[in-house]
């Protein structure tokens, strides 16, 4: 039967191609849908570098889980059961021609998800060697990157005092290596060192040559250990709320997918962001055929600020999160704090039912204790922190069920569950109920949320996907929230809304284009005297895109867009704007993208993101902020199936200024130039 229904359709293409022709993802397209508006607050670039290594690592979709599949976020719910309900009847997929025998798969979302899954060859054996299996998929590879401003800085002269004067040169430099094959192995180490810092060897200094090192060694699938991993590894369990990792997107115009975490349980730690990893060794472990128990165990070095109270007692009042480490300022704050971690995750897993409790332990080694504030009243301090929760995911024909509930001892609740799913083949609706309490604290989570951490915060969201054909599509999401407690810039209790409506239009496969309206209404402390201190009005941001992305043969597309916003509070309305023109040609083995673009924003509320293509791994989306121009050039080129090199210049140009940047960033001028050159190895 399985022969019957793809012989038919994949006759023609078999003639030109053992394996489905693999496109190059368009991560600018995935970045605007998939990762919200970098005013959000999260963790951009690791979310990104996530998706990056899993195109350098396609997924089998024989082995591939649900959760897995869910973490690209392409599908539709009732896709993904479509597509599972034909691996259960049919057996082993023998390609991926055999999508387009699925229901519900039209080319359009096969061409999309085909760059991040495969087909791996039943006849493949494991029982070779390592160091054979390495060489022979391909998916061994180093990488070196050089980057650097061209103008210099204020830190790097005798005009920056003694305390923030750089010690290390003006270089950047990154290497990574990694091997690995999903569901086998993986092992990698990375390595970097910012502008301004050394490399240097100081043991007592904790410095080992590089400013910052990242190693790992994980092995998976072997007998009844189902994951091990020995270094730096991230985790993602139930729905992120106590054991969460760079796998959480922001709302934005997918508005169906990305409000449900994955549980991806653990996974190797490859990013340079210095704050989001754990350290130490972490396992999975198979008690019978459905029930797994997790556990890990983390001891790290956090930057931190360190105090000394009245009494002579050693605190520490806040966590650094830049991961800068340039001069005497930034390196008395460097490794200062010792964090360990450890918890473990009891699981359920038997096809539509995923369910589990969470136990998660945190100390540090000196307590924290904040420079008191209005707002901050309930903001964690101390120096031990412990929670509990249990999550349960539940599939019912089309629709998925999430929710997690867990607790701070002796403290708060916290609450995130959710609905979403198919209601017809052309409408998706998406449901989310959350409940944080004031003093409710997870240091380590992702879970949906308004803020950037799941505190002081009760909200709902509603979500929304409709086409009405191939070439016609609309989505949209209305998210309802308040803030019972003050926050940070804001002392009082609020509340506020945010929705989006954004219409499709996309001809060809290779013709989008579409206009996107959102707006936020969020309060903010009222400025003036301070008899107005706790009085806050209500701040509207209302943001209008209008973008056209267009490929005009093979070898040469193009992308126009133009961004407006507005900021309106207390009466005061104020405006900002980019226009930008991309384009990308195609030459055989050479490629090349280009972009100008024009800014002007009257403050900083209307700041201006837009995603800018990076060398592989790199991600960039500047905040565009004053008037001026900006553009660049990347150089893509191939020179063997086993060395590409990549070249990135970018020059910012501002027209109401005189300097950039502020403190030891300062530059004097108006006029910013980078270059980044990169070359990948594959072994």
């Amino acid at each position: 039967m399985k022969w019957r229904l793809i012989i038919p359709l994949c006759l023609p293409l078999l003639t030109c191609a053992q394996e489905y022709p693999r496109k190059e993802v368009d991560l600018e397209r995935l970045a605007d849908e998939l990762f919200g508006f970098q005013d959000l607050d999260l963790n951009y670039e690791d979310l990104y570098e996530n998706l990056a290594l899993l195109l350098a690592n396609p997924m089998n979709l024989n082995k591939a889980t649900a959760e897995e599949i869910r973490f690209v976020n392409i599908l539709t719910e009732e896709q993904l059961q479509n597509f599972l309900t034909y691996r259960n009847e049919m057996g082993r997929l023998l390609s991926v021609y055999e999508l387009q025998a699925i229901p519900g798969f039209d080319l359009q979302t096969i061409y999309r998800i085909v760059p991040f899954f495969t087909v791996q060859d039943p006849t493949y054996s494991f029982h070779t060697s390592l160091w054979e299996r390495m060489l022979k998929e391909g998916n061994t590879y180093l990488i070196m990157r050089y980057e650097r401003t061209l103008e210099q800085k204020r830190g790097f002269t005798d005009a920056a005092s003694e305390t923030q004067r750089f010690t290390g040169d003006e270089n950047k430099l990154y290497m990574r290596f990694r091997s690995s094959r999903p569901g086998d192995y993986s092992i990698g180490f990375t390595m970097e060192k910012d502008a301004g810092e050394q490399i240097t060897w100081n043991p007592s200094n904790k410095q080992y040559g590089f400013d910052y090192n990242s190693f790992h060694a994980q092995l998976m699938n072997k007998g009844r250990i189902k994951n091990l991993i020995i270094g730096d590894y991230q985790l993602q369990f139930g729905q992120g709320l106590l054991m969460g990792s760079n796998f959480g997107f922001g709302k934005g115009a997918e508005t169906i997918t990305t409000i449900r975490r994955s549980n991806l349980g653990f996974l190797p730690y490859t990013s340079i962001n210095e704050t989001s990893y754990l350290r130490g060794a972490s396992t999975t472990y198979e008690i019978s055929k459905y029930i797994y128990l997790s556990g890990f165990y983390s001891s790290t070095w956090r930057d931190a600020t360190l105090a000394i109270d009245v009494s002579e007692e050693d605190f520490f009042s806040s966590l650094q999160t830049t991961g800068l480490h340039r001069n005497l300022s930034e390196l008395s704050r460097r490794k200062r704090l010792r964090e360990k971690q450890y918890g473990f995750v009891l699981s359920y897993q038997k096809q539509k039912l995923d369910a589990g409790i969470i136990y998660h332990n945190l100390t540090y080694a000196i307590p924290l204790q904040r420079n008191p504030q209005p707002y901050n009243q309930f903001t964690f301090s101390g120096s031990a922190l412990q929670n509990m929760g249990g999550y349960i995911n539940y599939t019912l024909k089309n629709f998925t069920l999430f929710s997690e509930l867990a607790k701070t001892y002796t403290r708060g609740l916290g609450l995130t569950s959710g609905l979403m799913g198919s209601v017809t083949a052309k409408l998706d609706v998406s449901f989310h109920y959350r409940n944080y309490q004031r003093n409710f604290y997870s240091l380590y989570s992702n879970a949906f949320a308004e803020s950037s951490q799941p505190q002081n915060e009760r909200g709902i969201y509603w979500g929304w996907r409709y086409r009405w054909n191939r070439k016609y599509s609309m989505t949209g999401y209305m998210d309802l929230f308040r803030f019972p407690w003050l926050r940070y810039r804001i002392y009082a209790p609020s509340d506020g809304h945010e929705f989006l409506f954004r219409f499709n239009y996309q001809p060809t496969r290779n013709v989008l284009l579409f206009v996107q309206v959102r707006e936020e209404s969020k309060a903010r402390n009222r400025t003036g005297s301070e008899s107005n201190l706790y009085l806050i009005d209500n701040g509207i941001k209302r943001n209008f895109w209008l973008n056209a992305d267009y490929g005009l043969n093979q070898k040469l597309s193009m992308k126009t867009r133009a961004q407006f916003s507005t900021y309106t509070i207390n009466g005061v309305k104020t405006n900002g704007m980019v226009l930008v023109q991309d384009i990308s040609v195609k030459f055989g083995k050479l490629s090349l993208t280009g972009r100008y673009a024009i800014f002007d924003t009257e403050d900083y509320d209307n700041r201006q993101y837009v995603y800018e293509r990076d060398v592989w791994l790199a991600y960039t989306m500047p905040a565009l902020s004053g008037i001026g121009k900006r553009s660049y050039i990347l150089i893509q080129y191939d020179i063997s199936n086993k060395l590409t090199c990549w070249l990135r210049y970018t020059n910012t140009h501002f027209t109401d200024r005189e300097t950039i940047g502020s403190g030891p960033d300062t530059i004097d001028g108006n006029t910013r130039n980078d270059i980044k050159l990169q070359i990948r190895v594959r072994l």
